[in-house]
């Protein structure tokens, strides 16, 4: 099996209509986008009037409209991104597709790699943070016992320094499950939330005027497709993080 690199010769381009958003890979079963920051994947209701990604995909491939296990909201949405995050997204454009990328998310079959800058620096290199979540209304928490108990899902979520600074951290981030919010509340658990991160930064939560966003990019991607490919994908962070992470290391110098 061949690996494709979303640099590499193989990548090909294509703007999705009426968005400046990159399909950085497709073939007959599914695609994948580089999603930016600022737009969420689907509404929240039918009749929300807010403009998602859900509705740029379908005028594009209206073909898809009923794939999926919700299609009247999230038609081919396999896993998604929350608003403020960037990076790589998949959406199937079959019924089987959809099946079968969705078992490969459950069985852990699909390596995820996120890029986060974090608040302070880290005591270890390398860690491991297991905390299950439960959900208070629509928010995910650490917490499980309080007012009243709360039901206990599995998560798991691995890191990685990639470059220290004086106030913040760069990590590479692989999550091994796939809970809403996951990684923003394990790191916030930790104590070094994501930068910017507005609802579980807590008395931590710092957003310089200059980064203005979330610093948290899904990088990389890596599977086997249903056809039977083996996939690499990788997308760069955008030029918002990038600028960020050069102004911090020019301040450093």
């Amino acid at each position: 099996m061949s690996a494709l690199h979303a640099e590499g010769p193989w990548f090909e381009s294509r703007r999705a209509h009426q968005m400046n958003l990159s399909i950085v890979y497709e073939d007959k079963d599914f695609f994948v986008i580089n999603k930016p920051s600022g737009i969420a994947v689907h509404k929240t209701h039918p009749k929300d009037p807010n403009k998602t990604l859900v509705d740029f995909i379908l005028e594009k491939y209206p073909e898809i409209k009923n794939v999926g296990d919700d299609p009247k909201i999230r038609p081919g949405i396999v896993h998604r991104l929350d608003k403020e995050t960037s990076g790589l997204m998949t959406i199937a454009k079959t019924q089987s597709a959809f099946e079968y990328l969705k078992k490969q998310f459950q069985e852990r079959k699909i390596k995820k790699t996120y890029l986060a800058l974090v608040q302070g620096q880290l005591k270890n290199k390398t860690g491991t943070i297991d905390l299950p979540l439960g959900k208070i209304g629509t928010k995910q928490t650490t917490r499980m016992k309080g007012k009243k108990e709360l039901k206990e899902r599995e998560a798991i979520t691995e890191y990685k320094i990639i470059r220290e600074f004086a106030d913040y951290s760069l990590l590479e981030v692989y999550p091994k499950t796939g809970r809403t919010h996951q990684i923003r509340i394990h790191l916030n658990a930790i104590g070094h939330p994501v930068v910017c991160d507005s609802l579980y930064g807590g008395r931590k939560k710092i957003c310089p005027p200059e980064l203005g966003r979330l610093f948290l990019h899904a990088q990389k991607l890596e599977f086997t497709s249903p056809s039977g490919q083996h996939l690499f994908l990788e997308v760069d962070p955008p030029k918002e993080l990038t600028n960020f992470l050069d102004s911090i290391i020019i301040s450093k110098s």
